[in-house]
């Protein structure tokens, strides 16, 4: 492609790159001009005007924007693509789930020319219906077919929507005398409707390992969610004991997520069972919402993804929480 400024007579089929004001309205950026436009431009008295003149190789930006665009959702389900318009596609998740990235093959496609573009949300980000995924830009007015058959190659099939595969919960809230009792139920109730997730019993029981005990054997859903009255400080305190004791078993306690440092994940059986940290009673983001996510969207979560989190962790700290992170000044 070539780019700069030529005489108006020369300008025919090439694509004006800036916006040109005529005595009756205006010549728009990105149109290709046809033989009328010269005439009017030269009435205008403009002699010269900048433009983009495409190459036999070259593909318009709409055009490479709609095959990158294809060639990432190739195989992918529960996503859906805007319509091409000055270079640009958008990708929309059309229900809940979290972003499945392929990361090496979008840096790859970014790296086949400067002209081609894709921005995503982070990996396993949480969507809702209508939340945008990736948006696919070609900055240039058009780009050489040989950099976008690159990018559209190493692209191919790189971004997904995990959509939920869990359906039912149940929260069981130990109590402690004095504590917040079912404070905070709402928020996680929200939390599973957000992912498409009937929270189907609460149970409340008092705050000790036998009670904990019958309440999660007598669970019958695949996701058991437990909020305790007092924080869990250890692998083998109240709630994580409670698990192991009926044939549980914990995958992960403690989490370099802050807040949220204190979740547990296991299992029991089929059940999946998230230990929740006491910041899981405010709507703010926090460590729970991205174990919460991946577990209900049937997205595999080991100790060492859970581990891997502490980069990006830092969270936004929140009003509710009573010992602020750092000092305020006086």
């Amino acid at each position: 492609m070539k780019f700069g400024s030529v005489p108006t007579h020369f300008a025919q089929g090439s694509v004006l790159a800036h916006s040109v004001a005529l005595a009756k309205g205006r010549l728009r950026k990105g149109k290709v001009l046809a033989a009328e436009d010269l005439a009017a431009l030269k009435d205008a008295g403009i002699a010269e005007v900048v433009v983009a003149t495409l190459e036999p190789n070259d593909v318009p930006e709409d055009d490479a924007a709609d095959a990158l665009a294809d060639a990432l959702l190739e195989g992918s389900t529960g996503l859906r693509r805007s319509k091409a318009f000055t270079g640009r596609v958008n990708l929309i998740a059309d229900g809940a789930g979290v972003a499945m990235l392929d990361v090496v093959a979008l840096h790859a496609a970014n790296a086949a020319d400067p002209m081609i573009t894709v921005a995503t949300v982070p990996p396993h980000h949480q969507l809702r219906a209508g939340d945008m995924v990736a948006t696919i830009k070609i900055i240039s007015y058009a780009v050489p077919r040989s950099a976008l058959d690159q990018a559209a190659d190493k692209a191919r099939g790189a971004i997904s929507l995990a959509a939920p595969a869990l359906n039912a919960a149940t929260l069981i809230i130990t109590e402690i005398e004095g504590g917040a009792g079912d404070k905070g139920r709402k928020a996680i109730e929200d939390r599973l409707t957000a992912l498409d997730v009937t929270l189907e019993a609460v149970v409340t029981v008092a705050h000790t390992e036998t009670a904990l005990q019958d309440a999660i054997a007598a669970a019958r859903t695949p996701l058991v969610l437990i909020l305790t009255g007092s924080a869990t400080s250890d692998i083998d305190d109240v709630a994580p004991a409670a698990l192991v004791a009926v044939g549980g078993r914990i995958t992960r306690f403690g989490m370099p997520v802050d807040p949220g440092n204190l979740l547990f994940l296991g299992t029991l059986g089929e059940s999946h069972v998230i230990g929740l940290p006491g910041c899981a009673r405010a709507p703010a983001l926090n460590g729970a919402d991205w174990v919460l996510a991946r577990v209900v969207c049937g997205v595999s979560i080991s100790s060492s993804d859970i581990a891997a989190m502490g980069v990006g962790g830092l969270l936004k700290e929140i009003p509710t929480r009573p010992q602020p992170r750092r000092s305020r000044p006086r």
